[in-house]
């Protein structure tokens, strides 16, 4: 094929079909078969290098992040594949932490075409991304690849990897038009990436779902609370200071970069992740450098002080709790001011209670150009209802100016509710 720019890559994945995009359910039986056969033409790049693979309701977005870093402080060639992205779609792609560049970024997603024009099978966006991921891998001959769930695991696209440790953050009720209505039923789906010879470390500690899990049969399993846990986790300045314990070791007083008490949770099953693919504990020393350079942009990052100026991708009730959870760690003057954008298939008034907006001093409802956004008037309404003063303002930028003309420089605002809100607001806040 010629040579393809960066816009020709971009429109190649426009022209086909955006699950992530739709406004919900899954409009095709679930299946693997296209990217086996497509991983089949391409000399099953998904096994060229052993994969730890993630999934989760909550975190596995920072746990793959982290893992990448303790991972590279050991002096591997780390691949790491994640969703969404926040700016740029080269962000789900990166090497040892670098997101790939945009000519590499246009080949590997040529490639994948000429795939398509020979075989005439048709992937989907996310099954492009996916391929382009593990072809660019195998190409740069990475020593292990960092796969993130893009939804559930079963049939997700990431499922063709046989994971070397598969880790279970945690599991919630999201994406219920999709998984199931029940957080068994959801359990279920996010099994199916254990595979027979995986070690596979379980966040997640409901016996109930525990029970899911092991029935799958894999070749270890390491429990949050019996093998592996975050035995003491407090507020630092510029982050948490944690004590980490795994099967081989305890690692006192680990400063870790991050705002939340749920990124302890995310750390210690990051650092089980890691021995558990290394078969031995981490040296004291590495774990610390580490998780000292660690950055989770758009997870609770602060962009701005006088007033505190936070984004945040929560976009379910445990995330939405989390954030609130987290704002409470810092000094600010009264109720914060909420910038909230959501999507379509999210109950407004249960992410809205659990961000606590009864304490807001204002909810500023916004939306993205996106097609499963939800309008910012049934926001504002489902904020009024739970007894907020709130405005609709639609445009994200307009929202974010009208959010800071009311914050005095003692106040807090949060932008929150999807990552698609906090992608559009960053750029306007982070130079």
């Amino acid at each position: 094929m010629p040579t393809w720019s960066y816009d020709d890559a971009l429109a190649y994945l426009d022209a086909h079909v955006d699950y992530e995009a739709l406004a919900s359910g899954r409009f095709e039986a679930p299946n693997l078969e296209r990217m086996q056969q497509l991983c089949a033409l391409s000399g099953a790049p998904q096994h060229a290098q052993p994969a730890l693979h993630l999934t989760g309701t909550n975190g596995k977005g920072s746990t793959a992040r982290m893992a990448t870093a303790l991972l590279g402080a050991h002096g591997l060639k780390v691949g790491t594949y994640t969703s969404p992205d926040l700016g740029r779609v080269n962000e789900r792609l990166s090497l040892d932490g670098v997101p790939i560049d945009d000519e590499a970024f246009a080949d590997a997603i040529a490639a994948v075409a000429g795939l398509e024009a020979g075989s005439g099978i048709r992937p989907t966006r996310f099954e492009i991304l996916t391929l382009a991921a593990l072809r660019w891998f195998a190409e740069e001959a990475v020593d292990v690849a960092v796969v993130e769930v893009g939804m559930g695991g079963r049939w997700d696209a990431t499922n063709v990897v046989d994971a070397t440790v598969a880790v279970v953050t945690n599991v919630g009720l999201d994406h219920t038009g999709v998984l199931g209505a029940t957080r068994l039923r959801i359990a279920g789906e996010k099994s199916g990436i254990v595979k027979p010879a995986s070690t596979l470390v379980l966040g997640e500690t409901d016996p109930e779902l525990a029970a899911v899990f092991d029935a799958t049969g894999p070749a270890a399993t390491w429990r949050r609370g019996a093998d592996f846990d975050c035995s003491a986790n407090v507020v630092a300045v510029g982050g948490r200071m944690l004590d980490l314990r795994t099967p081989g070791a305890s690692y006192e007083q680990v400063f870790l970069p991050l705002h939340g008490e749920h990124q302890g949770d995310n750390a210690a099953a990051a650092l089980a992740a890691v021995e558990a693919f290394f078969g031995r504990p981490v040296d004291d020393d590495v774990l610390r450098e580490g998780l000292a350079g660690v950055a989770v942009p758009g997870r609770f990052e602060v962009v701005g002080r006088q007033p505190l100026v936070v984004l945040d991708g929560a976009h379910n009730p445990d995330g939405c709790r989390a954030a609130a959870r987290t704002l409470d760690d810092f000094s600010f003057a009264g109720g914060p001011v909420l910038v909230v954008g959501m999507n379509r298939g999210r109950s407004a008034t249960e992410m809205l209670a659990a961000l606590g907006v009864e304490r807001a001093r204002l909810v500023v409802a916004c939306s993205v150009d996106w097609p499963r956004a939800l309008p910012a008037e049934e926001v504002a309404v489902a904020a009024r209802r739970l007894g907020a003063e709130a405005e609709a303002v639609p445009d994200v930028p307009e929202a974010l100016r009208r959010a800071l003309g009311v914050a005095t420089s003692d106040d807090a605002v949060l932008v929150t509710g999807s990552l698609y809100v906090v992608g559009a607001a960053r750029p306007l806040l982070v130079s």
